[in-house]
């Protein structure tokens, strides 16, 4: 009994030894923070490589650039229709485990606004209207969106785009009817230039 008793004590004092320890490493440190959400630096570039359907042959590379009106959006893209309109939007995921671009999900829609274009006011964080086609099915993107943003909410960052067969006609609820899925990609964080 002596024997484990005398053990006893020294571990009871090892133990009140590194809480003391413990303690004063901490002394004077700020608590109102979390360590597990300590973030690196801002992110100011995203891009999306589009890659074709099953069936289809479209594809084409969107760049995502912060500056301060927004995000610009810049993207060509190629295997279009012909002087074709084709509905362009940010999905829910950045699934693309399905050969059809379903797994995408719907339009991202964080504030559960009704499907517009995307110069309305209110519309699907993920409207972003169509991509004109020109004679040889390719098309060039450019706008500035302040809708979207690499943080918070209405990140865009690892969530998916999709590009449509149909013309986005803007009002249709909730996919402004522009049908099926013929590319799809994630949007991911860039490199540095």
């Amino acid at each position: 009994m002596k024997f484990s008793a005398r053990y006893a004590g020294a571990a009871a004092v090892a133990v009140l030894a590194a809480f003391a320890m413990t303690a004063s490493s901490h002394e004077g440190h700020d608590h109102d923070h979390d360590h597990d959400h300590d973030h690196g630096p801002a992110i100011s570039r995203a891009i999306c490589v589009l890659s074709p359907t099953e069936g289809n042959s479209t594809a084409g590379v969107i760049t995502f650039t912060k500056t301060d009106k927004g995000v610009l959006i810049e993207g060509t893209i190629s295997g279009l229709t012909p002087n074709g309109k084709h509905g362009f939007h940010i999905h829910q995921y950045g699934d693309l485990s399905s050969a059809d671009g379903t797994k995408a999900g719907g339009h991202f829609n964080p504030h559960g606004a009704d499907h517009a274009g995307p110069d309305d006011e209110h519309r699907h964080v993920g409207d972003l209207g169509n991509v004109e086609a020109d004679a040889q099915g390719n098309a060039t993107y450019k706008r500035v969106d302040s809708h979207i943003t690499f943080e918070g909410a209405t990140s865009i960052i690892g969530r998916g785009m999709i590009l449509h067969a149909g013309t986005d006609d803007l009002k249709t609820q909730p996919t402004g009817d522009a049908g099926g899925r013929i590319a799809q990609g994630v949007i991911g964080i860039a490199a540095d230039e």
